[in-house]
């Protein structure tokens, strides 16, 4: 096993180019610097880590794969390339036959060592944190697609993601191109067993060129045991759209930083989340929308439930600049409690410079609502199968509006799966 020191960051960047060895050397330096996260800060509040990064160590090599959540593999039988990685390591590699250039970073890195350059790691700071500094100094492996200008990919890419080793800690790193007037839909999912006790800090890049359309649906499926600190941020340009899509369903903890920078004009995102934590389960989501360009839109809308003792924690944040006029922005996030000891934190935020835009938030929490509930008993339902159908109901609005219908069809019945096993344990 590697340790998290300059040993073990020389050893993962060993095949380097150049200008991907300086930026590593420069993480380390903050890595070493930098302190854990505290609930003192903003941008962490309402969360105690409880867990040190420098518990675990790198894998040598992928653990032994295990199959779970068939359902998404099975839905996107049909791709336009895939790649397979187990504790930060690549099992499987099917570049495709797509105009698109689709693979490993390992590969890429050295039959093209220019390619990225401009693109891998320069959308995240490594001085955003310790985690993020982590991931910039010890990151070895990950994935890249770059789609040519003009290209449009009709099947979706997809990457599998697993974390099968405890004790150790792996940063998969994801960065998706999409050039001028091209066009891709990615399915990115990560999972773990429940009894893998490992830490997993997954970078993900989105460029998106001026028109544009890159769809990315992400499936959070960790296990009980797997905790998970993700960054992700976008970059969109004229005229240019990103979809994105991601399900939150395990991990004992889960986190997602993004941002979303809208500096083309006419550029636009839609961001949709769904999320359901029980157990002693933290889904933590810190959303920041940046509308740089004029006549640029965008829409958050996430839906979360929680029962048992789960804590859910969103914060969201439109900021407009003083140049950005006309804009259209709204963030919606609407949570349900399902039992006593689970609580949600929702925060959203507006700074608006600009003074000719339509901008807006809503924010809810509570229980399952009252007149639906007695209107569906009324009409012979008894009770568990009603809350069952209010649940599956609440879901749908969200899941409706994911990338990849195939995909929502799958995260619906586990989320429909995950009440039902509450409900028959008398949980909720």
């Amino acid at each position: 096993m590697k340790t998290l020191d300059a040993q073990g960051s020389a050893a993962v960047g060993v095949s380097d180019p150049s200008w991907l060895a300086g930026r590593r050397k420069t993480a380390l330096d903050y890595y070493e610097k930098l302190d854990m996260p505290s609930s003192i800060e903003e941008v962490w509040r309402y969360v105690e880590l409880g867990f040190s990064i420098d518990d675990y160590v790198l894998a040598e090599g992928p653990g032994e794969a295990h199959e779970i959540g068939a359902g998404i593999a099975a839905a996107l039988a049909n791709n336009a390339g895939s790649v397979a990685m187990v504790d930060g390591h690549t099992v499987s590699a099917d570049t495709g036959t797509s105009a698109a250039v689709f693979g490993t970073l390992s590969s890429l890195l050295v039959e093209s060592p220019d390619l990225l350059e401009g693109y891998l790691g320069t959308l995240i700071d490594p001085d955003l944190d310790k985690f993020s500094a982590a991931h910039h100094a010890f990151s070895g492996e990950g994935v890249a697609l770059v789609v040519p200008a003009g290209a449009a990919v009709i099947e979706p890419f997809f990457i599998d993601v697993q974390a099968a080793t405890s004790g150790t800690v792996s940063f998969p790193r994801i960065t998706l191109v999409a050039e001028k007037s091209s066009q891709a839909s990615v399915v990115i999912r990560y999972r773990s067993d429940d009894d893998v006790d490992a830490l997993v800090v997954p970078h993900l890049e989105l460029f998106a060129a001026d028109n544009s359309n890159l769809n990315v649906t992400v499936v959070q499926h960790w296990g009980a045991g797997t905790r998970s600190i993700s960054h992700a941020r976008a970059v969109v340009g004229r005229d240019a759209n990103v979809h994105l899509g991601e399900a939150g369903l395990g991990g004992s903890m889960s986190r997602l930083q993004l941002t979303v920078d809208l500096e083309g004009n006419g550029s636009s995102a839609n961001i949709v989340g769904a999320y359901f934590g029980d157990a002693a389960q933290t889904m933590d989501y810190r959303y920041t929308m940046h509308h740089a360009g004029v006549n640029t839109n965008s829409d958050m809308f996430l839906k979360g439930a929680v029962q048992d003792e789960a804590l859910s924690v969103f914060t969201g944040m439109i900021r407009i600049d003083e140049e950005a006029q006309k804009t259209n922005a709204y963030q919606t996030n609407r949570n349900l409690i399902l039992s006593d000891g689970a609580s949600a934190q929702s925060v959203p935020n507006l700074e608006i410079l600009a003074n000719d835009v339509k901008c807006g938030h809503g924010s809810t929490m509570g229980p399952l609502d009252e007149e639906q509930h007695y209107y569906l008993m009324s009409r012979g339902l008894d009770e568990e199968r009603t809350n069952r159908l209010l649940v599956h109901g609440f879901f749908n609005e969200a899941l409706a509006k994911f990338p990849e219908p195939v995909v929502a069809d799958v995260v619906t019945s586990w989320i429909d799966t995950k009440y039902r096993t509450a409900q028959e344990a008398g949980r909720v």
